[in-house]
């Protein structure tokens, strides 16, 4: 298996392997260029998201400048999404996004993985892990979302939230770590 076939299996691959590491720059340039149109620019910037992104729903989407991602490719975001300033996917596994999903500024969603075992660590292998967000979920400004969480439909982030573990539909969460506070 190539590194980039192990990455996206959820193996234990090597971070600094050319091919990947090529893949990243050409994403830098193409995230570079998004966030360098102006805002006026939204057929442009569109564009530039269809041909980015792994898919995307039919209606208007919204992902505010600036913007970053590691591939882009693994992110699929369901139809009516919107994604406020500085919102982050390191998306070495994939994102999924259902429809009617509303992200706040400064939120960051990982997939990469890391040993906390600084020799492993130093080899600069790592795995990562999916992340997946229902219909229907609103996360507040500042919300951070761990490998390998999975979202259910129709829940509220609070703001400032560190979502750690998986989150059960029909529900308001908040803190850090994450904890259900309301059932809807």
């Amino acid at each position: 298996m190539t590194e980039k076939e192990k990455m996206l299996a959820g193996q234990l691959y090597s971070a600094v392997d050319p091919q990947l590491l090529e893949e990243l720059g050409e994403v830098k340039d193409i995230i570079h260029r998004y966030n360098a149109l102006p805002p006026s620019a939204q057929a442009e910037r569109l564009a530039i998201l269809k041909d980015l992104l792994g898919g995307i729903g039919d209606d208007t989407i919204l992902i505010n400048q600036p913007f970053y991602c590691d591939y882009g490719k693994q992110i699929r975001v369901g139809k009516r999404f919107f994604a406020n300033f500085h919102f982050t996917v390191l998306d070495e596994a994939p994102v999924t996004i259902g429809d009617d999903c509303f992200v706040g500024p400064n939120v960051s969603i990982y997939t990469a993985c890391h040993s906390t075992d600084p020799a492993e660590r130093n080899s600069r292998r790592e795995w990562a892990e999916p992340v997946t967000i229902g219909n229907n979920v609103w996360i507040g400004g500042n919300v951070t979302i761990l490998p390998g969480v999975t979202i259910g439909d129709n829940v509220t982030i609070g703001a400032g939230a560190v979502v750690t573990k998986d989150i059960p539909a029909d529900v308001v969460v908040a803190g850090n770590p994450a904890k259900i506070i309301k059932r809807l």
